[in-house]
């Protein structure tokens, strides 16, 4: 048995580079991740430690990152370890890990996310809905009110003989 599988919460650092494929309608979205790490050290100093993932998204992930997401937009990524070799033009040997995602879903509010474009929309103050107060000739015939269900009896525990402890033993 084995499983490949990532979960990353982060910030975008770059804004996606889209790619179609030759011959095909297939498009392809790459962009880089930041994930901080913050802790404490021994002399209770603050320490961040950022990671950098490579991010890889095909199909309906590639046209949403395409569309929403931007440099700095939050988002959630599941997917799974890829790792890829190549020779560049001087022999030289190259290898890169990166995430294929499966899943992307955008975090925060949408006001936050750059790619929306749209200001904060203004706050309304909330309105309780109204309760609605029926007439009873408002209710058709043959239709009654159901009956409420009775609350159950609160558990009262039975008293202990006189001069007994509350203890089992």
């Amino acid at each position: 048995m084995s499983l490949n599988k990532v979960m990353l919460i982060g910030n975008v650092g770059q804004d996606p580079e889209v790619r179609y494929l030759e011959n095909s309608s297939a498009k392809v979205a790459s962009f880089r991740l930041a994930t901080t790490e913050r802790y404490r050290d021994r002399n209770g100093e603050l320490r961040e430690n950022t990671e950098w993932h490579s991010i890889v998204a095909w199909r309906n992930s590639a046209d949403l990152a395409e569309k929403y997401i931007r440099k700095g937009t939050s988002i959630f990524v599941e997917g799974r370890l890829r790792t890829r070799s190549w020779d560049d033009q001087n022999g030289q040997k190259h290898s890169v890990t990166e995430v294929v995602a499966d899943n992307i879903q955008l975090l925060g509010k949408k006001s936050d996310n750059p790619a929306t474009g749209a200001a904060a929309p203004q706050s309304q103050p909330y309105q309780a809905p109204q309760p609605q107060v029926r007439q009873a000739s408002d209710i058709p015939a043959g239709f009654a009110p159901a009956a409420q269900p009775k609350p159950a009896p609160a558990f009262t525990a039975p008293a202990a003989p006189a001069g007994e402890d509350d203890l089992p033993f």
